[in-house]
Formats: structure tokens, sequence, C-alpha cells
């Protein structure tokens, strides 16, 4: 049974077969913004090795914390991986307050993203169900989550969770989730 759990060193395998996955789809461009994407265009290049994937772990870890240097426009971040034993089947990132500005709105509280070879099986909406009582415990009474209206697959998953749909904001739905069952 998969669990969201802190970034961990022992599925450095599994990640990177993961990360060879979203390149092939074609993540990693300049243009991706997805967390993906970043870590893609930033830590490709060191996390194959013991020691680069320990400073990507540990980089993800301290987004958590208030002290963290990050640019203005970021916030702190627990960032969770959906991981059943030392396989990886994706990510999870809980913002513990909204960014400042339209950034915020588009992006809310919770991202997420499956990776390729473990989509259609369930793991983003069991993903989301299990990181609502996290958000609770950050403090959150409810969180925005976000996707693109073309994303029906991320629209069921927000419903699922009992999504409650706000005003969209150009390509992005929104929709608002009460964290306390």
């Amino acid at each position: 049974m998969p669990v969201l759990a802190a970034p961990v060193y022992d599925v450095q395998k599994s990640f990177l077969e993961a990360m060879a996955e979203y390149e092939a789809e074609g993540r990693g461009s300049p243009g991706d913004h997805s967390n993906i994407g970043s870590d893609l265009r930033v830590w490709s290049a060191t996390w194959s090795q013991p020691a680069g994937f320990r400073s990507f772990v540990d980089a993800l870890r301290a987004q958590a914390l208030e002290a963290t240097p990050r640019p203005a426009s970021f916030v702190p971040t627990t960032v969770l991986w959906w991981v059943e034993g030392v396989d990886y089947l994706g990510r999870l990132n809980i913002r513990q307050r909204l960014a400042p500005g339209v950034a915020g709105q588009r992006n809310g509280h919770i991202g997420y993203d499956v990776r390729p070879s473990a989509r259609r099986q369930g793991h983003a909406t069991a993903m989301l169900a299990a990181a609502l009582p996290i958000a609770a415990s950050l403090g959150l009474d409810r969180v925005l989550v976000t996707c693109d209206v073309d994303n029906v697959a991320s629209r069921r998953t927000i419903e699922r969770n009992g999504g409650v749909a706000a005003a969209p904001i150009d390509e992005k739905l929104r929709y608002w989730i009460v964290t306390a069952r």
C-alpha cells in the first residue's frame, strides 16, 4: 500500500526511472514550469550519483522550513513522495500558505504529479486524500487546489476529494477542499 512520506534516499533507482519517464513525455524543457520540470533542469545532472541525490533530497526537505532561502514569490512547502517500499510513484507539494498575488491563486496550496507508468491507477486521488490531514496539521483548515481546464483526470481527483468549485483564473480551474472531516 503506497504512503505519503518525506523524500527518502532509498528510492533513488525508482525515482530516476520515473524522471526518465517524465523526460520521455517532454518534461524538463525551459517552458515546463512544474516542479518536475524545474527539478529536471536543476538536478538531473547530479542526482544519478548518491551524493547528488542526497543533496537533492535534503534540499526538498528543507523547503518546508521558514528559514530556508527562497525567491520572494515562493512560500515554505512540504514536499512529500508517494512511495510503496522503494518504488517512487509520485510527488505532492503542500504550500504552507498561498504565494503572494495571482500566482498563489493560480497554483493553490497543493500540487501533485504521478509518474507516467503509474497513472490511471487511483494514485492521485489517494495521494490527495492522504495529504488533507497533513495540511490540517500544518494549520490549513481548507486548501485551494487547481488544475488546467483541459485536465479532466485532475479535475475528477479534486472533486472526488470534496473539491468545491471557485471562480477559474485563465486556464486554471480552482477548488476549495476542507481538510478536516
